[in-house]
């Protein structure tokens, strides 16, 4: 960034932390094979797996584990996206037509279409299907949430200029704390990657690394079980 651009955001005082909040969501976005891609780097992997990440996406996937698994273990809510098709509908889909990508391999039943193994979702937690770039356009997350009755959402997966940046800040349009954990997103494009991250760090997210959310959920959890007496 250039001189001006530090000054912008000093005095603008934009990039100030919100927060997590006391009863935040996991949200992973999609998290599939078809967008992670082969753990190898992404010009060798690229032919298999045209949107995926690669080694990036895959890096990415490890710092989510240890996330999931604290979440989980907190019994904390975790609600996964896809983005696939029914074949009836897969002829609307016009993000498709932009760069004339085989949409057979996102039709719904295709092996791409899976969420990774590390992150596999279990039976009780909410999967929910999209077609577009926000997870909570023309779908149930938000009624979900509120149903969940969450202050915050956590938000991780791919890519980060796209999926992961519409639904951040339609997630804050919608008044809730959002943290994007900052070593838990990956895109194709680095420079997109990193502006993204820019864009929603000064705006509309906290945007801090696994370890910080880590330790915040920690925190939460600590003081869940100072309050009501029950280890979890």
């Amino acid at each position: 960034m250039t001189a001006d651009d530090l000054a912008v955001i000093e005095r603008g005082g934009y990039g100030k932390k919100a927060g997590m909040g006391k009863d935040p969501a996991l949200l992973l976005i999609d998290c599939q094979y078809n967008h992670i891609g082969a753990d190898a780097p992404i010009l060798e992997q690229i032919g298999e797996y045209p949107a995926g990440g690669g080694a990036a996406a895959w890096e990415a996937v490890r710092r989510i584990v240890p996330i999931l698994e604290e979440f989980r273990r907190q019994k904390r809510p975790v609600i996964y996206t896809r983005y696939c098709f029914s074949e009836r509908a897969a002829r609307y889909d016009t993000f498709a037509a932009k760069r004339g990508k085989d949409i057979s391999r996102f039709i719904d039943g295709a092996p791409g279409t899976r969420i990774v193994e590390p992150l596999t979702p279990r039976d009780d937690e909410l999967v929910i299907d999209k077609v577009h770039a926000s997870a909570f356009y023309a779908t149930a997350l938000l009624s979900s949430l509120i149903r969940l009755r969450v202050d915050s959402v956590v938000i991780a997966g791919v890519s980060t200029s796209g999926c992961v940046r519409a639904t951040a800040v339609d997630a804050q349009s919608n008044n809730f704390k959002v943290t994007v954990v900052s070593d838990g997103v990956a895109d194709r494009i680095s420079a997109s990657h990193k502006a993204s991250l820019l864009d929603l760090w000064m705006k509309y997210a906290d945007v801090s690394s696994s370890a910080e959310v880590l330790d915040y959920l920690k925190q939460l959890g600590t003081a869940r079980e100072e309050s009501d007496g029950i280890p979890r």
